[in-house]
């Protein structure tokens, strides 16, 4: 374990776009943080809510950056990085906010090869009571040397944008997030690319809260084909930063990766099924994308018996027929869609993975 100076300088980057209704504890979630070296930034991209009434009551309390035209999440991450100068910098979406204890324990685990700490949140309504936690706790992080995991099927078990914090050295060695392909989910890249710099070191108690309401970029589930469209979108261009920079430390992915990944393959099948006239794939067919997630469900970190129930997941939206894949697909990647006795089932299981 390598000790880091308790006072080591912490940047807070809150990136914000009309989410002044919540912005003011997200920020003050940073500053009450018990570690007394850590600024606070918030970077406003170009919003029309009540935004600039709420960074102005702060005063010289946090360094404000005011982006005049909107440019998207990575714009904005771009933006607060520039004007930091933490060694360890997080970015904490500024609906969400952190316990007050987030920063030290993120101290207390550093270790000298760290290039990316990971931590779960409490998944929190626009009330802040907890519902639950992100991500479950039967999925295990993967911790240490994740490359393997990346090369192969281009994701591992990690965390959202409020649960992971960087070193500044990596950070420097893989933005500016490119702009116009993570104008959304721009967290996606930083997670994708930091580890091939070092280790992945994961705290398993949750060290702040995930808000879950209906603007939530990732939460429009009557949508639930664009949704799928674009995380698989989102997915290749993760994809290909990836290879682009395996390829400068002289590392190859593997040519069929996103076909290795159960999250990826969940998607396409849901953009797949439900609306076959835009699903970005113009070869893929059902049963294919289903017998391929099988496999690679079998490949997860994670019980048996999860593993055996994702793999009959999948097969059963591959062969049933489509109006009842459809019905498959939606109880699972909606949970207010489910009867409720698959809603009591589902608890069962979580309680017994768990």
């Amino acid at each position: 374990m390598y000790s880091i100076p308790d006072n080591v300088p912490v940047s807070i980057i809150i990136p914000n776009y009309n989410y002044g209704r919540f912005l003011r504890r997200s920020i003050d979630s940073a500053l009450e943080q018990s570690h007394d070296n850590a600024e606070v930034i918030v970077v406003d991209d170009a919003s029309t809510d009540e935004t600039a009434d709420v960074v102005a009551s702060y005063g010289s309390q946090i360094k404000t950056c005011l982006r005049e035209v909107n440019g998207g999440h990575a714009a904005a991450f771009n933006t607060g990085f520039a004007s930091s100068s933490g060694r360890i910098v997080l970015f904490l979406d500024a609906d969400d906010y952190l316990y007050p204890n987030a920063v030290s324990e993120i101290i207390d685990a550093w270790e000298d090869d760290t290039a990316q700490v990971q931590f779960r949140l409490h998944i929190v309504d626009e009330q802040q009571q907890v519902k639950d936690v992100f991500p479950p706790r039967e999925l295990r992080f993967d911790s240490g040397d994740v490359t393997p995991h990346l090369l192969q099927k281009g994701r591992y078990q990690t965390s959202v944008t409020s649960g992971l914090a960087f070193p500044r050295s990596t950070l420097d060695a893989v933005m500016p997030v490119p702009e116009t392909d993570f104008r959304q989910g721009a967290d996606g890249y930083l997670a994708t690319v930091a580890p091939l710099h070092g280790m992945v070191t994961s705290i398993d108690t949750c060290l702040g809260a995930y808000r879950m309401h209906g603007d939530n970029h990732s939460a429009f589930a009557e949508k639930l084909g664009q949704r799928a469209r674009w995380r698989v979108q989102h997915d290749f261009r993760r994809l290909e930063a990836l290879s682009d920079q395996a390829a400068e430390i002289g590392l190859e992915v593997a040519p069929d990766i996103g076909l290795r990944d159960p999250v990826h393959l969940e998607e396409r099948l849901a953009s797949l099924c439900i609306d076959q006239s835009q699903h970005p794939v113009a070869d893929d067919s059902r049963l294919a994308l289903a017998a391929a997630g099988a496999c690679a469900s079998m490949e997860m970190n994670t019980s048996l018996r999860r593993r055996a129930m994702l793999a009959a997941w999948f097969l059963s939206v591959g062969v049933l027929p489509l109006r009842l894949a459809k019905s498959v697909l939606s109880w699972k990647l909606v949970a207010s869609s489910r009867p409720a006795f698959l809603l009591r089932i589902s608890k069962g299981i979580r309680r017994a993975l768990g």
